[in-house]
Parts: structure tokens; C-alpha cells; sequence
């Protein structure tokens, strides 16, 4: 966890501390919370660092400037990833809870606002005091909607957001679990409904979830199937006894070497796949094959995730944000200042003219002889000073003109980054397109090779039978009646093994149908990717990438993949049933 992300609970539970908001806190206090940090954070505590940082300062409270210095050096730069971060932010919540949180009419229980307020501190920003502002908020709330299963109503985010601008651009984490927790924007919704779907963004966002539900699970020993409810997150995939998470049964952990591959129904399961790792296999079983999909893709993108060393998608499009509303107010921060130099500018002509004609006025009262000189003087200058001023007005339309046009440009920009995220995302539906035609492809191509060594097999006890069956006809005449009966029994048995080759036959026929299909997928994949690719090349000027060719469908044999040529198989068939006749005729 990032020092700054720890920061913000402390923040909170140092300001539930500074009770006449002085921005200062008793050195007890701070004894108490150091001591209460060091302990959920597994740190060895220090009381004696403590006094001897503050041994200057014993008559009244303790600054946050005073405080920071101790808490950067010994607390935070102490910090290893190994304590629980659910604890270290229910001790925070727990001192800042009790001063600020209002459950007048709020829908929601305590355990609902501590998951709100653990949201607020993931997307508020940077500065303090801490406050999320109106993106932030729309985000959240657009999330919590579509997780209790409803449709944003932009309309009425609009109004509020406009009601909110009359205000105060950004709101505080105690009115952000007010907005939430009166159901302002979950009208028509009960409770329950509510308390999942903020516990289902809570997942999402700061226990790094992507995923989570009840599936089977083929055990390793007793090899029985048990239901069990998982949770995926980046790294792991782990299971419990039932969704309370009471009880851990094991885990799943990922890395850029394990896959995920379908199955095909067995066992009387259906909805079947596996996760491979380096050290075993998980047999799963899905309810149906929706969930099933859904379930390959995630753990999938996770190892996408893992093999490009890249963060979950929602911190970065957090980072993402944060860093266009930089450039934003940098943009308009410059903006405001070149409007700064111009006022200013024109502030100092407008001096310049008041005291040019206090000048004028003053010169007017002198000896009659010299009023006209001066009067005309006094024209001539207001005559010139009025020019600029006429000029300094266009300078003003131009700059205004520009200003406007800066604006236009910032929202083509703007436009131009939504568009390319579009093509973005749907080139990344073409890439998972084009990766599942390569596995189905893999799929039918082992099922096929599967159906070839069987039809090998059998065609080995068939020559057999017929070797053991010219050996019997060989023997004396005495056991010709005995053999007879065998012989009889033996070509029942050749009968019966040639149906089951004609049915491997007919088997190996509809594999290489179903691979031929695979094949059309995955160049229809192939090439939709490419037209992506093409898209987003052209939109950013880029070369257009280089994509894998189609693969031809390939000679499928008996002996392998292209082992004989069709006028070698046909020499083979023929001298086959010529030795298969040769005993018939015998007898």
C-alpha cells in the first residue's frame, strides 16, 4: 500500500482528535493513536522516540507539522505489507466515526457507511482536508447504481451536480455517506438491495475483487465435488465454506505461467473448465455456461494483468483521471493568469488616461494666451488616447476570441480521448475474440489427435485378430472342427471391431468438420482484429501492426498429421483387405 493511502485514514482519525479544530492535538492523544497504529500495523512501538521528538514542546498540544516528521520516520517508512489493512482502517474509522458521523434518517448500518467512507479515502484527492469531488462522486454513485442492478438517470445527476456547483465543488466523506446513506440517488431500492450493492463496490474497488460467486470444485484426494464460493482477485483465486467468508478452505495462486482452458462435459457436469498452475490443476464447475464465460475471461484478464506487470483497471483509470484534471487546471490556470496580465494591462492605461487628464485640467487654468494651445494639445492627446484605446479593445475581442477558441480545441481533445478509448476497448474485444478461436482451435485439435490413436489402437487388435486367426487355420486337421467354432467366435470379434472403426471413422470425420470450423472462427477472428488494429493505427498515426496469417487445414492420418500421402493410404487399404480375405478363403 502507498504511504499516501495510509495517510488518509490517519488524517481522519488525527482530526477526530483536534476537537476545537486547531489543527493541533495533545501529546497523550497522540501517544494513544501512535501506539494504536504501531500495534494494527505490526510495528515495534517506540514510547521513548515519541517523547524525545516532542521534548521541546511540553507545555501545551502537538502540531500536525510536529507530528508528520514522527510518523513519516517512525511509523510510516516502517510499514511492511504484512498487516491486516481491513483492521488498520476499522481502528481509524472507529476514532473518527463516533464525532462526525450523523445517522439521523440514514438507510444504511454503520458497517455500510465504514465501506463508504473506505471508498471516499480510494477516490477522494490528494489534498486536505480530504474531499471527493463531482467526477469522483458521479463515478462512485454511477457504479453503485449498476451494481444494485438500476439504470443512471443522468438527468437527475445533472440537477445535482448543478445544485452542488452553487455551493461547493466537492464533498467531505461524512456528506458523501449522507448522499448515499439517505437514498438520494437509490430511490425505489430497499435496504438490502442497497447494502449489497455498496458492499459489491466496496469489493470491487478496495479489496481489489473481481469476481465472486458459488461454483463446484473437484477435490485432489477424495476427488468428490463440493460447492464452494470464490473470489477472484488479481493474484489468487481463493474459496470458502459459504459467502460469509467465515471459513477459508484454500487458495489459487496466479502467476504469468498458470491459463484457464474449458472442458468438455464428464461426470454428468457440464459447464467445466480448469485453471492450470505450475504445481497442480483445479477441476470447477460452473452453473451454467454464462457464468461459466464470464468466469474464464476474469481470471484470464487477471493473468493478462499479471504478465504485463500492469495494476487492476480501476486504479488506473483513477490515476487516469487524476491526471486530466491536472492538465485541466494547469490549462486553466494559465488561462486565468494571461486574463490577470490583460486585466492588469488595461488597469494600467485606464491610470495612465486619469492622470493625463488631471494633467489636462490642471494646465487648463493657466494665462488666457496659453488656454487654446492647451486645449488643442488636450484634444489631439484624447483624440490619440482614444485610438488606443479602441485598439487596446480589439486587442481585448482577439484575446477573448482566442480564449474561446482554446476552449473549442479542449473539447475536440476531449472528445478525441473518449473516441480512442472506445477503439481501445473494442480492439481488446477483438484480441479476446481472436485468443478464444485459438483456443477452441487447440480444443478440437486434441480431441482429434485423441480419435486418431484410437483408431490406431484398434486397427492394431485387428491385425492381431487376423494374425492369431491364420495361425489357428495352420494347426492339424484333427482340431479343424475346433477351430472352426474359434474361428466363428474370432470373426464375430473382427466383426464387431470393424463397426467400431467405422464409428471412429465417422468421428474423426465430424472432428475434422468441427476443426474446420474452429479454422473459419478463428480467421474471422483474425481479421476483424485486424481491421481494430487498422482503426486505432490510422486514429493515432501509428504503423499498422503485423498479424499472424491464417493457418490452412492440414492432411489428418492415422499415423499423424500429413505422414502419408493419399496413394500410400490407398496401398495400405488394399494390402489390408487383401490379408483379411486370404483366411476366409482358406477354410
Amino acid at each position: 500500500m502507498r504511504k499516501y493511502e495510509l495517510l488518509k485514514p490517519i488524517w481522519h482519525a488525527f482530526t477526530a482528535l483536534d476537537l476545537d479544530k486547531s489543527g493541533k492535538v495533545s501529546k497523550s492523544q497522540l501517544k494513544v493513536l501512535s501506539h494504536n497504529l504501531c500495534t494494527v500495523m505490526r510495528i515495534p512501538h517506540d514510547p521513548v522516540a515519541l517523547e524525545e521528538h516532542f521534548k521541546h514542546d511540553d507545555q501545551g498540544p502537538v502540531s500536525t507539522q510536529g507530528y508528520m516528521p514522527y510518523l513519516n520516520k517512525f511509523i510510516l517508512d516502517k510499514v511492511q505489507d504484512n498487516f491486516d489493512r481491513q483492521d488498520f482502517n476499522r481502528m481509524c474509522w472507529t476514532l473518527c466515526a463516533r464525532k462526525n458521523l450523523n445517522r439521523t434518517h440514514l438507510l444504511i448500518s454503520d458497517e455500510d457507511a465504514f465501506k463508504i467512507w473506505c471508498i471516499f479515502n480510494f477516490l477522494s484527492e490528494e489534498k486536505y482536508p480530504l474531499a471527493i469531488v463531482t467526477e469522483e462522486i458521479e463515478y462512485f454513485l454511477r457504479k453503485l447504481t449498476e451494481a444494485m442492478g438500476g439504470s443512471w438517470v443522468e438527468e437527475r445527476f445533472e440537477d445535482y451536480k448543478l445544485e452542488l456547483s452553487i455551493k461547493q465543488q466537492s464533498l467531505s466523506a461524512w456528506e458523501l455517506i449522507t448522499l448515499v446513506g439517505r437514498g438520494t440517488f437509490s430511490k425505489g431500492m430497499d435496504r438490502q438491495t442497497l447494502s449489497m450493492g455498496i458492499t459489491e463496490v466496496f469489493h470491487e474497488l478496495i479489496l481489489d475483487v473481481f469476481k465472486q460467486g458459488y461454483m463446484m470444485k473437484k477435490g485432489h484426494k477424495r476427488k468428490n465435488w463440493t460447492e464452494r464460493w470464490f473470489l477472484l482477485r488479481p493474484d489468487s483465486i481463493s474459496y470458502y465454506v459459504s459467502e460469509d467468508l467465515a471459513e477459508k478452505k484454500g487458495d489459487i495462486l496466479l502467476d504469468g505461467n498458470c491459463c484457464v482452458e474449458s472442458l468438455p462435459d464428464k461426470e454428468g457436469k457440464k459447464c467445466l473448465f480448469y485453471v492450470k498452475c505450475s504445481d497442480k490443476s483445479y477441476e470447477i464447475n460452473a452453473s451454467d455456461k454464462k457464468r461459466k464465460q464470464e468466469w474464464i475471461q476474469a481470471i484470464q484478464m487477471c493473468l493478462s494483468l499479471l504478465q504485463l506487470g500492469r495494476t487492476v483497471p480501476h486504479r488506473e483509470s483513477l490515476q487516469k483521471r487524476r491526471d486530466l484534471r491536472q492538465k485541466q487546471q494547469a490549462e486553466q490556470e494559465e488561462l486565468e493568469l494571461r486574463m490577470r496580465e490583460l486585466q492588469t494591462a488595461n488597469e494600467n492605461k485606464q491610470h495612465q488616461l486619469e492622470a493625463m487628464r488631471k494633467k489636462l485640467e490642471e494646465a487648463a487654468t493657466n494665462a488666457a494666451e496659453e488656454e487654446r494651445i492647451r486645449l488643442q494639445t488636450q484634444t489631439e492627446q484624447q483624440d490619440r488616447y482614444r485610438m488606443d484605446l479602441e485598439r487596446e479593445k480589439m486587442v481585448r475581442q482577439e484575446m477573448e476570441e482566442q480564449v474561446a477558441q482554446k476552449s473549442s480545441e479542449l473539447e475536440q481533445y476531449l472528445q478525441r480521448v473518449h473516441e480512442l478509448e472506445d477503439m481501445y476497448h473494442r480492439l481488446e474485444d477483438a484480441l479476446e475474440d481472436e485468443k478464444r478461436a485459438r483456443q477452441d482451435e487447440e480444443t478440437v485439435r486434441r480431441l482429434q489427435a485423441r480419435l486418431l490413436e484410437e483408431e490406431a489402437v484398434k486397427r492394431a487388435e485387428l491385425e492381431q485378430i487376423h494374425l492369431h486367426q491364420q495361425r489357428a487355420i495352420s494347426e492339424t486337421e484333427v482340431e479343424k472342427q475346433e477351430l472352426r467354432k474359434e474361428g466363428t467366435a474370432k470373426e464375430n470379434a473382427l466383426q464387431a471391431a470393424m463397426l467400431q472403426l467405422e464409428q471412429l471413422e465417422k468421428e474423426r470425420q465430424g472432428a475434422l468438420e468441427q476443426y474446420q470450423e474452429v479454422v473459419q472462427k478463428l480467421e474471422d477472428a483474425a481479421n476483424n482484429t485486424r481491421t481494430w488494429k487498422h482503426k486505432v493505427a490510422h486514429h493515432e498515426g501509428l504503423v499498422r501492426l503485423v498479424q499472424p496469417g491464417s493457418k490452412g487445414p492440414q492432411k489428418i492420418t492415422n499415423w499423424g498429421p500429413a505422414a502419408f500421402t493419399e496413394a500410400e493410404l490407398s496401398l495400405r487399404k488394399k494390402d489390408w483387405q487383401e490379408r483379411k480375405s486370404q483366411p476366409a478363403e482358406n477354410q
